[in-house]
């Protein structure tokens, strides 16, 4: 358990279930509706745990012609009332555990609630699948309701996040890496999201596929080892991780950030579908 009573950034399934009860403990379910949703929750979920609706609770906004923004302060802490979220509580974070994309909704939801000021937050290494894969360890059924708690004070941490400001900024100047999350169709211009005006990427971005980091036989990230070869290049400077609409850079800027260490690494939330909005902003392709 760290300084401020979280279990780390992964916490295992072991570890966990050794807390279950604690007062100071609350387990946030965020199964995607493409695994179930609500009704996986409903038919099996960790002890005590409460569902949020990842796309339906709004931890992401649409604001102008970008999906994916930081939603209002004002909306986030009445949000983590209403799911009974205290500054005291160790969140720890359940995904499906069946995708690097389900993950990335987990890291999503991770950053941003460090973004908010909250600390103590986990991501169960190996989501439910993981949870579940021992018979020994309990499984609850049903809905639990929230109990609700007061408006969450919210911090923001500013640090952890790029807007398009921070991004025009770090590409003149030009000391900043841009790592993007996507695949190759859409570093290469040869796709684009429904929401983004141009294809192609940010210029002199370099590719590294989110996808690339789950590892689907343990339904979590790679061992720390692979992720540090995978990031390399990019441990001794600024990084702005970015995707479409900011969910897919979230495990990248999870890894990084979290995993590694390493201190200079921004989610730039708006991501391409913001970025393209104005054309004058320059895009590389190819």
């Amino acid at each position: 358990m760290n300084a401020t009573g979280g279990m780390g950034p992964l916490v295992g399934p072991s570890a966990l279930a050794a807390r279950l009860g604690e007062p100071g403990l609350l387990v946030l379910d965020v199964r995607l509706a493409v695994d179930g949703g609500r009704a996986t929750y409903e038919a099996g979920h960790v002890p005590g745990a409460v569902y949020s609706d990842y796309a339906a609770d709004g931890w992401r906004a649409r604001i102008g012609g970008a999906p994916g923004l930081l939603p209002p302060v004002e909306h986030l802490s009445l949000l983590l009332a209403r799911l009974g979220v205290r500054p005291d509580h160790s969140v720890v974070i359940v995904p499906a555990g069946t995708s690097a994309n389900d993950l990335a909704a987990s890291a999503r939801v991770y950053w941003t609630m460090r973004t908010v000021g909250h600390e103590a937050v986990s991501i169960l290494d190996g989501g439910f699948i993981g949870w579940s894969a021992d018979p020994a360890r309990p499984v609850e059924t049903g809905w639990r309701e929230p109990e609700p708690a007061g408006p969450y004070p919210i911090s923001l941490q500013e640090i952890f996040r790029a807007t398009t400001v921070h991004a025009e900024a770090a590409l003149t100047s030009g000391n900043t890496a841009f790592v993007d999350a996507r695949s190759a169709s859409y570093f290469e211009g040869r796709e684009k999201a429904p929401e983004a005006l141009r294809a192609g990427r940010l210029p002199g971005a370099v590719s590294r596929d989110y996808a690339d980091l789950f590892d689907v036989a343990r339904h979590g990230l790679k061992p720390k080892a692979d992720l540090e070869r995978s990031f390399a290049d990019f441990l001794e400077r600024p990084v702005i991780s970015y995707c479409n609409t900011g969910h897919t850079a979230a495990l990248n800027w999870f890894a990084l950030s979290e995993l590694l260490g390493h201190g200079e690494v921004r989610l730039y939330d708006g991501s391409m579908t913001d970025w393209t909005q104005d054309a004058t902003r320059p895009v590389e392709k190819g």
